[in-house]
């Protein structure tokens, strides 16, 4: 009698990877050793069982025949996407040659790490790397692309803290969703709004866009982009002149009053209404329901940094919690990042203690400028790219397409799939995916602490980031001991596990239970700052920020050591409201371009994916019907968009979504695949007002159809 072998299947819990607040749960089931399906966790407050269109069918990214599993080397003309593989001892040998040979001739500066948040772990993401870079004295590659700007303007007024937790919103009785699209981007923050709804909550959105989100609020405010900080000063006006502040809140838990009390006099609604758009009873019925209807919550994206004036527009936001004393009850206040209260030992991370004294700082926005050689310093001569895909993601594209043809640069990806950065590449070293390397993640949406184990054995040759810096250290001589960090040990040295709020909280704990809240208050009595003690340097709201008449700018994630690269010009210490520079063009190019992220790609991963490519429809730009006509562009027409910087071609979508003046391009794109530029090549190369944060969305521009 012949028996047939019975299937081996389990589940392991996993962490979503994604530059996302969200940072769900996953359950991945395992059959035979392949995972099969990932899932959402039904345990986990936040992820609730359900995962968003970018991580459902997961496992289709993981086994997709095009992924990227040996070393490759190129043998074609860079761009055009030809390699051969090659060994990883063959790979190390010519990166630690060619490194050796650039710092004899040109010094190690002249070697540029650049990398982001393609992942988002603790171990992979963001830092990993620094310290091999700082040991081998390459250029520092700042980062501050997302949220720099929004965080050193929260900084200056509230100190790094969490306003509200973000369950707590169920308890708030009016949420502002300001500058973010939470259906796409924020999915499981939702369910907590709707909740509060239910309890008789008002949802109001403020986005110049009719997103998913503004579909499904109370109210949806559409102000022209860039305004958003004319429209808080609005508000204040109206809040302060009709006596609806919290004066008890005001006199006891903050500094600056009576000076803001001045500036918010030169914003009357009549002179808000001219610069946002608004009608003045739109500015005041916002003023005065937020004010009167307490507790209120706030919840800001990164959208409304985008500009010129996106500082300013996160100082003027952040002040309006304290006028009305919505701190003083669970549900009220502000939420911007809940990273604050995770225990991280930055400084074990980034390793700022072995930057050599006078190493450049190259911002990663300026990518295209430093290839071409228009930075101070030696000539960049090797770039080293993981976690990050700049051709699709930065600023000046045609710059850096442009810089990475150079023969004379030599580049290293570390990749999943041939990008646009990768094609032109001299060599591709393949990364592992998150199911199957080991992480452990912070959130910067909720409380949760998530281990993700993994859940298969790596496919081919390919290794987590942990692993890749390993080897390149000791292909390089490198015996520092961090360089011999385990992975599990750096899951012990990253996070400060004697602090307070991992107390009852272990690996082993989590290794059960895959996720485990911080120890902090329960959301429904959440409200750390009723009396104040902000973490400012007076304890107390800075309206008016000394720090920042100082200058002392501060960028995310570089708060250990790495402000002394960050000096700052001294910035107005009051909110204000200034006109973008960029609407000198607006004669030759009458549109202002928003560059939001997609519905089902985060930045450019999944730009390649066949589901999430249906879903995202192809490259598509929006135009008022207004637009349109003046243009005699109909729907569904291609179209090419374009200013002095480049142009990109894509189908024209006519709808009454976007205001009249504004043209949306949500980024993504592969431009391989599109067989065109995308947005980045017309955005421009300034600073926001803030931490040298981006203008995605402070672009001017013309469409024309293609005949």
């Amino acid at each position: 009698m012949s028996t047939q072998p019975v299937a081996s299947k389990r589940i392991v819990k996993a962490a979503c990877p994604l530059d996302c607040p969200d940072t769900c749960t996953m359950l991945v089931t395992i059959e035979d050793g392949v995972a099969t399906s990932v899932k959402g966790d039904p345990t986990h407050p936040m992820t609730a069982g359900h995962l968003c269109a970018k991580m459902n069918h997961y496992q289709e990214k993981v086994y997709n025949p095009d992924r990227i599993l040996y070393p490759l080397k190129r043998i074609g003309p860079k761009g055009e996407g030809q390699f051969a593989r090659i060994t990883w001892d063959e790979a190390l040998d010519e990166i630690a040659s060619k490194f050796q040979s650039i710092i004899s001739e040109y010094g190690s500066q002249a070697i540029l790490p650049y990398s982001y948040l393609g992942t988002q772990g603790i171990l992979n993401g963001l830092t990993v790397g620094d310290a091999f870079f700082h040991k081998l004295g390459a250029s520092v590659s700042e980062r501050t692309f997302c949220d720099s700007g929004a965080t050193s303007a929260y900084d200056f007024t509230l100190g790094p803290a969490v306003g509200l937790d973000p369950e707590s919103i169920v308890h708030s009785k009016y949420i502002i969703v300001w500058g973010a699209n939470l259906l796409s981007n924020n999915l499981h923050q939702w369910k907590f709004m709707t909740e509060a709804r239910k309890r008789g909550a008002k949802i109001v959105v403020i986005d110049p866009i009719h997103t998913k989100t503004a579909g499904q609020a109370d109210w949806h405010i559409a102000l022209r982009p860039g305004t958003d900080s004319a429209l808080a000063l609005g508000m204040m006006n109206v809040i302060i002149n009709e006596n609806l502040i919290d004066a008890d809140y005001v006199d006891n838990y903050t500094v600056g009053y009576s000076e803001l009390k001045e500036r918010a006099q030169q914003f009357p609604p009549s002179r808000v209404a001219e610069i946002t758009g608004l009608s003045e009873a739109t500015i005041t019925q916002l003023a005065r329901e937020y004010a009167t209807t307490q507790p209120a919550a706030i919840r800001v994206g990164v959208g409304m940094e985008r500009n010129r004036n996106g500082g300013q527009s996160m100082r003027a936001i952040a002040s309006l919690p304290a006028l009305v004393g919505a701190f003083r009850k669970p549900g009220g206040g502000i939420l911007q990042l809940s990273l604050y209260n995770f225990p991280l030992r930055w400084d074990r991370m980034l390793r700022p203690d072995m930057i050599k004294p006078g190493t450049r700082v190259i911002n990663q926005w300026r990518l295209g400028k430093a290839l071409a050689g228009e930075v101070e310093g030696p000539p960049v001569k090797a770039l080293v790219v993981y976690n990050s895909n700049p051709v699709v993601s930065t600023a000046d594209q045609g710059g850096v397409l442009r810089g990475l043809a150079r023969e004379d640069l030599f580049t290293v990806v570390s990749e999943q799939f041939l990008t646009d950065t990768a094609r032109y590449a001299d060599l591709i070293l393949p990364a592992t995916s998150q199911l199957e390397q080991l992480d452990i993640m912070f959130s910067w949406g909720h409380h949760y602490l998530t281990l993700n184990q993994p859940a298969i054995a790596p496919l081919g040759e390919a290794v987590p980031n942990t692993e890749m810096f390993r080897r390149l250290a000791e292909r390089m001589g490198f015996d520092d001991d961090c360089f011999k960090l385990t992975d599990e040990q750096m899951v012990e040295q990253f996070l400060e596990w004697s602090a307070p709020q991992l107390q009852g909280i272990t690996v082993e704990s989590l290794q059960e239970t895959g996720f485990a809240r911080l120890n902090l208050p329960h959301p429904d009595e959440y409200a750390p700052f009723a009396e104040g003690g902000f973490p400012t340097p007076s304890g107390k709201v800075e309206l008016y920020s000394s720090a920042a008449a100082n200058g002392n700018m501060v960028s995310i994630l570089f708060r250990e050591g790495y402000n002394e690269f960050q000096p700052g010009e001294p910035l107005d210490p009051l909110p204000n409201y200034r006109e973008s520079a960029e609407l000198q063009f607006k004669d030759q190019y009458p549109l202002n371009m928003i560059s939001p992220k997609s519905h089902a790609f985060i930045n450019s991963s999944f730009g390649n994916l066949d589901r999430q490519r249906r879903i995202v429809g192809e490259p598509h730009i929006v135009l008022h019907p207004n637009d349109a006509e003046k243009r005699s562009i109909q729907d569904g027409q291609k179209v090419r968009m374009f200013n002095s910087r480049g142009s990109m071609e894509a189908v024209a979508k006519v709808n009454e979504t976007v205001l009249p003046g504004v043209v949306v391009a949500p980024v993504g794109y592969w431009s391989s695949l599109a067989n065109s530029s995308t947005s980045n090549a017309l955005t421009a190369l300034e600073y926001a007002d803030f931490g040298r944060a981006p203008t995605f969305s402070d672009t001017q521009v013309e469409v024309e159809s293609v005949r």
